[in-house]
C-alpha cells in the first residue's frame, strides 16, 4: 500500500482551516451538528462565508474535511514490545474509537463527502490508518517477529470494524476484534513458515550451480 498522508496545508492557509476547524467543533457541541450553517460557522471563526465556500465548497464538504482531519493520531501507537500486542492494542482502540458517537458521526461525514463525489480516491483517512499500522509493522520486522502486509490489517481488521459500525448486521465486539488480530498474525506466520521452507529448499541446489 502506497498511501501516504496529505502535508497539512502551512501559513495563512493553515490558520485560516484551522480556525474553521476549532470553530466547527465548538458549534457542534455549542448548539449541535444539525443546527450548523456555513455563515454561522464562518462568523464563529472570524472568516467570511465565502472563504468557506471558495475552500470546501459546502457544509457536507467542510464536515468531512473536519473529520477527516480527526483520523490524524496524535500520537503512535502504543508499543507493548511485540506486534501482535501492539496490533491488538491498536485494533482496540480503533475499534472503540469507531463506535463512539463521535467515531460514527465521522465516518458518516466522510462518507458524505465521498458521496458526492469530492473527496479523492483512495480516501486520506486510509492512508492516515494505514501509516499507524505501518508504525506497527515496521517494529515487528525491526524485533525480526513475522508480520502480516499492511493490506491483511487494512483488509482483515480495519473493513471489517468500519463495516460492522456502519451497516451492522451486529456491532463488532473486543472478543472479535482479537479473533480478527490474530487471524492476521497466523497467516503472517504461515506465509513466513512457507518462505522459510523455500528458502531451505533452494539452498542446497545454489550450491551445486
Amino acid at each position: 500500500m502506497n498511501l501516504r498522508p496529505a502535508p497539512r496545508p502551512g501559513g495563512r492557509s493553515a490558520r485560516v482551516q484551522a480556525a474553521v476547524h476549532r470553530a466547527t467543533h465548538e458549534l457542534t457541541e455549542q448548539i449541535g451538528r444539525a443546527q450548523l450553517t456555513v455563515p454561522l460557522i464562518a462568523a464563529h471563526a472570524g472568516v467570511t462565508p465565502s472563504t468557506i465556500y471558495r475552500r470546501w465548497g459546502d457544509l457536507a464538504e467542510l464536515l468531512a474535511d473536519v473529520a477527516l482531519d480527526r483520523f490524524r493520531a496524535d500520537t503512535e501507537p502504543a508499543d507493548t514490545g511485540s506486534v501482535e500486542g501492539d496490533l491488538q492494542a491498536w485494533a482496540e482502540q480503533f475499534f472503540e474509537e469507531m463506535g463512539s458517537e463521535v467515531g460514527q458521526a465521522m465516518l458518516r461525514d466522510v462518507l458524505a463527502g465521498r458521496s458526492q463525489g469530492e473527496m479523492p480516491v483512495p480516501c486520506q483517512c486510509a492512508a492516515y490508518t494505514a501509516s499507524q499500522i505501518e508504525i506497527v509493522l515496521a517494529r515487528g520486522t525491526a524485533r525480526g517477529e513475522a508480520v502480516p502486509a499492511v493490506d491483511a490489517i487494512m483488509d482483515g481488521v480495519v473493513a471489517p470494524i468500519i463495516y460492522r459500525t456502519l451497516f451492522g448486521p451486529t456491532r463488532a465486539s473486543h472478543a472479535l476484534v482479537r479473533g480478527l488480530v490474530d487471524g492476521c498474525m497466523q497467516g503472517a506466520s504461515r506465509s513466513n513458515g512457507a518462505a522459510l521452507a523455500l528458502a531451505g529448499a533452494a539452498g542446497p541446489a545454489s550450491f551445486m550451480d
